[in-house]
């Protein structure tokens, strides 16, 4: 319609060609409708159009909050219908039914609805805002919402309000955001589940479509819980609503996108990282949440042994060298390195880092965002990082050999290293350097330390109490005889404080191997990585399991947990 309005307004003399072409082209940049567009750059009013398209069209122009509307009027156009026409029913006499129209040249729009309820459809004017309002006010409280609603309530959820943080150099879609953010029960919706997975403390929120339910689970302390499962029929609006906070296309709904979202909560500033993924049923969205005031940059407060950090600071102090942190995704392995480097950042030294992506931006650290489709991808940002002076840099994974290579040589070269590989503990990590394709001498020369870790749930403070292991058992996980005999196991009953789980918060267990000279002389004979861990073992290593039996030792995890996450040790 944009087209045909701006060329009726024009002929009528309403606007003149120039601002037309102003008008078509912020509808370009922002979205929504050409007459909404107008009105907002004050061109022409409200009142103006809708009589214009009420002469034009032959159709009486209404003042919608002047109707009584009948609730069962209502239920003759879904809710969805009157969003994607703009319309909304106003009465119904005998066989004909009134809709309020904001352009009543759309005969596609009447066609449906005559088809969908067998009645003659009479047209009427109404302006933009007015139907919006109306739609709002009469659909805000349908049936598939208000059940979402009650839930949130029958579980507690209060949600907060939330404040969007916009980054200055970025457009935002404005006219987008302001119709997503004046439907007021998804935002509501969307706002509880944002603030109560915040609240208790999750990582992650997935939101989930199936062909007959919807659901939204939270990870928390690493694992899943499902949370609620709104109706099925909030799935497209509840997806809308986070893409256009996260600033994504909200008519792609074909491929893959990634976001952002920076929210305020209760003045506490808060990421949220955004994917979307198309599935068979809708969109399935993960956010992945940053908060800055969860992180933990002190050392000492992870869960390191005392051993195994003074190996680990020694390293990271080191003027020159490579230190490598590996584990699975969701260890942990971004938090250590954050928190080294915090340890380190003076004002006498450059650090450098190359993340994908960078999670949290730490002040006197100049951080280096990948982005593998423009050509910067890590190798390329390293060769970068040598012509920039630095002491320190990091490298947020190490994946295929011509970054290793790179952070090889640089490591050689008078720079400190520090990077993470996927592998499950600290001397499978040589052999995945060789297998990358390095040199045995070049990895024996550059690398000082390497660290494997796993993240544990603690046991819940609140409601710990003792378990009784048998002895056998304990003697099967690792303890002598005589340890066994002396060991108080616990684990958490479940209470209102861990949600019912029996755990509350996360520790690290680390295998700190330093590569001292009998584990060099080990990588340049080609020893395999067993054998480089018995030596390393018998040098003074705490395998993660060894790890875990301290934690259980102190009472600070469970048998169970020590088990899941050293599967396999």
């Amino acid at each position: 319609m944009a087209a045909k309005l701006g060329q009726l307004l024009l002929s009528k003399n309403m606007i003149s060609e120039d601002q037309l072409k102003k008008g078509l082209e912020e509808q370009a940049r922002s979205g929504g409708r050409l007459g909404s567009t107008l009105i907002s750059l004050g061109i022409i009013n409200e009142d103006q159009l809708v009589t214009f398209l009420s002469q034009q069209y032959d159709a009486p122009a209404i003042k919608l909050s002047d109707y009584s509307i009948d609730p069962a009027i209502i239920k003759f156009i879904p809710h969805d219908v009157a969003l994607k026409y703009h319309i909304f029913p106003v009465a119904k006499v005998g066989a004909t039914i009134t809709i309020a129209m904001s352009d009543p040249s759309n005969v596609f729009a009447i066609d449906d609805i005559k088809f969908m309820t067998g009645y003659n459809v009479e047209p009427v004017v109404a302006s933009e805002s007015a139907i919006k309002n109306a739609i709002n006010q009469h659909y805000g409280e349908s049936d598939a919402l208000q059940t979402a609603m009650d839930s949130i309530k029958n579980m507690g959820i209060d949600g907060a309000s939330l404040d969007l943080i916009h980054e200055a150099d970025e457009d935002v879609d404005i006219s987008v955001l302001k119709e997503g953010a004046e439907n007021a029960p998804v935002v509501k919706l969307v706002n509880a589940i944002l603030s109560e997975a915040i609240d208790r403390g999750s990582s992650d929120i997935h939101i989930e479509p199936y062909e007959k339910n919807f659901r939204v689970r939270y990870r928390i302390d690493g694992m899943l819980y499902d949370i609620m499962q709104p109706p099925p029929k909030l799935k497209a609006a509840l997806s809308s609503r986070l893409k256009i906070m996260a600033e994504l296309d909200i008519a792609e709904r074909r491929l893959p996108q990634d976001g952002r979202i920076k929210l305020k909560i209760r003045g506490k500033p808060v990421d949220l990282r955004v994917s979307t993924l198309p599935t068979l049923f809708g969109e399935k969205i993960v956010m992945r949440i940053l908060d800055r005031s969860n992180l933990n940059l002190d050392l000492t407060q992870l869960g390191f042994e005392e051993k195994a950090l003074e190996n680990f600071n020694e390293a990271i102090t080191s003027p020159y060298g490579m230190v490598l942190v590996t584990g699975p995704t969701g260890s942990g392995k971004t938090t250590t390195l954050y928190s080294a480097l915090s340890t380190i950042n003076n004002i006498d030294v450059n650090i450098m880092t190359v993340e994908d992506p960078v999670e949290y931006n730490l002040h006197g650290i100049n951080q280096v965002h990948v982005k593998e489709e423009i050509g910067l991808t890590f190798a390329a940002a390293l060769r970068s990082f040598l012509r920039q002076d630095p002491d320190i840099i990091m490298v947020g994974e190490i994946r295929d050999f011509e970054t290793a290579e790179i952070a090889v040589k640089a490591a050689l070269t008078g720079h400190l290293v520090l990077s993470t590989l996927h592998t499950n503990d600290a001397p499978s990590t040589i052999s995945r350097l060789l297998n990358m394709g390095v040199e045995p001498f070049l990895v024996s020369a550059s690398v000082l330390l390497i660290l494997a870790q796993r993240l544990c749930r603690k046991v819940c403070e609140k409601c710990k109490e003792e378990e009784d292991i048998p002895v056998p058992a304990l003697v099967k996980i690792g303890f002598s005889p005589e340890e066994a005999k002396t060991i108080r196991c616990f684990k958490g009953k479940g209470c209102s404080t861990c949600n019912d789980t029996g755990y509350k918060g996360r520790i690290a267990l680390y295998e700190v191997m330093p590569v001292k000279e009998e584990i060099k002389e080990l990588i340049l004979e080609g020893a395999s990585a067993a054998e480089i861990k018995n030596s390393a073992v018998r040098l003074g290593m705490r395998t993660l399991r060894m790890s875990g039996l301290v934690k259980l030792k102190e009472g600070v995890t469970s048998v169970e947990e020590v088990l899941r996450v050293t599967f396999g040790d």
